[in-house]
């Protein structure tokens, strides 16, 4: 009976140390394995975690300024109809015309405009203008960045007005005459300096908001219209040249006359020597 209270026993405490240590495993189970982040965190949630989202840092971007211009060269059959397109383009872009100029050569007539365009337009006027044009002799597009070159200015004209300031102040607690003067000579100076940072600011401001186009366009002229035009051009050109070359040589006259008079007093005067000689 012994033995048999004594393995009783025996497998009761074995069965109740087996528990006891399941949960300490199961603990160690849990601990060990790594929660994934949270999905669809929003930051509406009230209690975000600091560690967890740190602050985003956001980088101040600068404007950047860029000079856009462009040349344009293509041929035409109808002058007219060309420039009326251009200028419904020059129209709808709020564009401007600051050049227009026209003329004829041996074989083609042409007109030439320079166009101002916002800068925000230029791209949709290229395409605009290119609408209906078969073939570009000449299409140049240039763009130049002159960020670092506003920013330098800026920054220079800045500078330039705090020592403005600071001599301003100087002046102020300055009693002798000969300080007085000497400051205000250095305020004008710096003045100066300002009033052409501040003007290269302005040019370039304009250049970057203002794009400039060039725009040529032609149109062939027949051979035979060419020559017909040419040669009568040239018949008046000669009676014109006829006529001054007359005018000139009558005026060249004129201006000599003191030398001709010598020169018939001269002569008469040699013809009636020969004369003599003759009859001696």
């Amino acid at each position: 009976m012994r033995q048999l209270f004594f393995l009783l026993l025996f497998v009761f405490i074995l069965s109740s140390c087996s528990k006891s240590s399941a949960p300490n495993e199961e603990n160690i189970s849990i601990a060990a394995v790594k929660l994934p982040p949270k999905a669809g965190a929003s930051s509406g949630d009230k209690d975000p975690d600091p560690v967890a989202a740190p602050p985003v840092k956001v980088k101040q971007e600068i404007e950047q300024k860029i000079i856009k211009e462009a040349t344009l060269r293509f041929e035409t059959d109808n002058l007219e109809n060309t420039f009326n397109q251009i200028q419904k383009t020059i129209l709808s872009n709020k564009a401007r015309i600051i050049n227009d100029s026209e003329g004829k050569d041996y074989g083609t007539v042409f007109r030439n405009l320079t166009v101002k365009v916002p800068s925000q337009n230029f791209d949709r006027f290229i395409n605009d203008v290119s609408k209906g044009v078969s073939y570009f002799e000449v299409k140049n597009i240039s763009a130049e960045d002159v960020t670092e070159q506003f920013i330098d200015l800026t920054s220079r004209l800045k500078t330039k007005k705090k020592l403005e300031e600071r001599y301003l102040e100087i002046l102020k607690k300055a009693n002798k005459v000969s300080e007085i003067l000497e400051i205000e000579q250095q305020i004008s100076t710096i003045r100066e300096e300002i009033e052409a940072k501040e003007g290269q600011l302005k040019y370039l401001e304009s250049r970057v908001s203002e794009s400039t186009i060039t725009i040529e366009f032609y149109k062939t002229i027949a051979e035979k219209e060419g020559i017909k035009i040419s040669y009568g051009s040239k018949l008046w050109n000669a009676v014109k040249s006829g006529f001054f070359s007359l005018s000139d040589f009558l005026i060249s006259l004129i201006s000599v006359w003191p030398f001709v008079i010598l020169f018939c007093v001269f002569a008469y005067f040699i013809r009636k020597r020969l004369k003599r000689r003759k009859k001696e």
